[in-house]
């Protein structure tokens, strides 16, 4: 499988062999249903990444003080999304395999769903935490059924009830919402993350897999996303978030749908590049 690698995220300069955790990209975003570009995000994550230090104060731990490893950019085909996303499931399934942890930089959101695939795979017990401005569980986007809009819908199919935990909620059509609250198949968290400490001490020890849209920032805070959705929380929320998940057993995890080029400031990059850095050390104990 084919990688490219032209920039290293800060800190993860150690070798696949060695690592403990695997940072790779998804440079996908075939269907997009508003606004493309999120494949430039990876690329410009890393590039951005040496604005930052390796040590975060709110975690108080240090990149360095750990074994990352940046395995680049998976080289993936446009135009065929099934290819795609199978593609993104092998090199999935090749860091599962080598007992190392995932953590994928999209793309848009549906990269998620093969990445996520993989680890259930594994770990059948798996909990899905799904940070969003939006609910992801339409059966189809205007007759298909693989998009960025049904990826979480897609997820349910094999995870079932009870094992999706989703914040930041507020767009999603009605029979979604009902699908989700009123049939019981979702547990969702509108507007915000008030209920996340509950969840974390239900899920207590339970393998966990975390998938951050990056539009459940206001587009005060983070403009540069293919949907922006007025009314989302800030970046001192996100910290909290990271925060409380820290505690968790954390085996896989993506953060997805920054697509740079609406941000002329890159005010848009620096944050995504700030999330990352900040989950990658909540995942580590």
């Amino acid at each position: 499988m084919e990688m490219f690698n032209k920039y290293c995220f800060i800190g993860c300069e150690s070798s696949f062999e060695e690592s403990d955790l695997v940072l790779f990209g998804a440079p996908f975003d075939g269907t997009s249903t508003f606004r493309p570009g999120s494949r430039f995000g990876p690329n410009k994550i890393r590039i951005d990444s040496y604005g930052l230090e390796t040590y975060s104060p709110y975690l108080n731990k240090d990149l360095l003080d750990y074994r990352i490893h940046d395995a680049g950019d998976i080289d993936l085909i446009f135009g065929n999304t099934s290819v795609a996303l199978d593609t993104i499931k092998s090199f999935t399934e090749r860091v599962l395999a080598n007992n190392k942890r995932p953590l994928m930089i999209g793309g848009e959101h549906l990269v998620t769903l093969p990445a996520l695939r993989a680890v259930y795979e594994k770990h059948e017990d798996i909990v899905l935490l799904h940070f969003d401005a939006h609910t992801d569980l339409r059966e189809d986007y205007m007759g298909e059924s693989l998009s960025h809009s049904t990826v979480i819908r897609k997820a349910w199919e094999f995870l079932g009830d009870n094992r999706i935990f989703q914040f930041g909620i507020r767009s999603g059509l009605k029979e979604e919402f009902i699908w989700a609250e009123r049939e019981g198949h979702t547990f969702i968290n509108k507007f915000g993350y008030d209920k996340l400490e509950s969840v974390v001490s239900k899920v207590k020890d339970k393998p966990v897999y975390v998938t951050i849209d990056l539009d459940i920032l206001d587009p005060s805070v983070f403009p540069g996303t293919g949907t922006p959705e007025p009314g989302g929380i800030d970046f001192n929320d996100m910290l909290k978030i990271l925060k409380t998940i820290s505690t968790l057993n954390i085996l896989g995890a993506d953060v997805v749908e920054l697509a740079p080029d609406y941000d002329p400031t890159g005010v848009s990059t620096a944050v995504a590049s700030k999330v990352i850095r900040e989950l990658m050390l909540a995942m580590q104990k």
